[in-house]
């Protein structure tokens, strides 16, 4: 991941293309103002990306709790300088949304349920400040999945959190209350 020097605002990025400087196809996020260019997801990270996805749509859809989005919808979590957070899967209640003025904007806040699959090139230090900065914005839980090690990190605050092996069930808590997702089969990527 390369960063720049200048100070990059949340409207700037909104209008960037998702391109870095050599033409390459990225994507974008933006903290306190220094623009992070990362590489394209590869087939495992999309893949457990597209199950959360799916799993949590439809578990809200069928509860109509409000609404579920999908890879780097974008969301501004501090401002001056501003910082923008793509999560990889997110819920935002009827409540929360019913405040939203412009969906041609970023989200002025963070989602309820935050979701990271965790790449290669993330580090403990990023996916620590993007914890910090989900909950101080809103959210009320975050949950990181590592698809190398097959677990999952269900957060609460910033400081209070479950880890989950591969084999075991973990619900939705205060957020999603009855919904279950069985890591085993998030996991299950590859022939048959």
């Amino acid at each position: 991941m390369s960063t720049t020097t200048r100070l990059i605002t949340a409207d700037e990025l909104l209008v960037m293309p998702p391109y870095d400087e050599n033409g390459k196809q990225c994507r974008f996020e933006l903290i306190r103002g220094e623009l992070k260019v990362m590489p394209l997801a590869k087939p495992l990270h999309g893949v457990i990306c597209a199950r959360l996805v799916v799993k949590l749509g439809s578990f809200v859809e069928e509860n109509d709790l409000g609404e579920t989005f999908g890879t780097e919808t974008g969301f501004l979590v501090e401002h001056d300088p501003d910082s923008v957070l793509g999560a990889d899967a997110a819920f935002i209640s009827h409540e929360r949304l019913n405040t939203v003025e412009n969906f041609e904007k970023y989200f002025p806040f963070a989602p309820d349920l935050a979701v990271e699959v965790l790449s290669p090139g993330n580090t403990r230090r990023e996916m620590e400040e993007k914890i910090a900065l989900y909950f101080a914005a809103g959210s009320r839980a975050v949950w990181v999945f590592d698809p190398k090690k097959r677990t999952a990190a269900v957060y609460t605050s910033p400081s209070e959190v479950r880890a989950f092996a591969e084999g075991e069930t973990f619900d939705g808590g205060e957020v999603l209350p009855g919904f279950t997702l069985d890591l085993a089969k998030l996991f299950a990527v590859g022939k048959k």
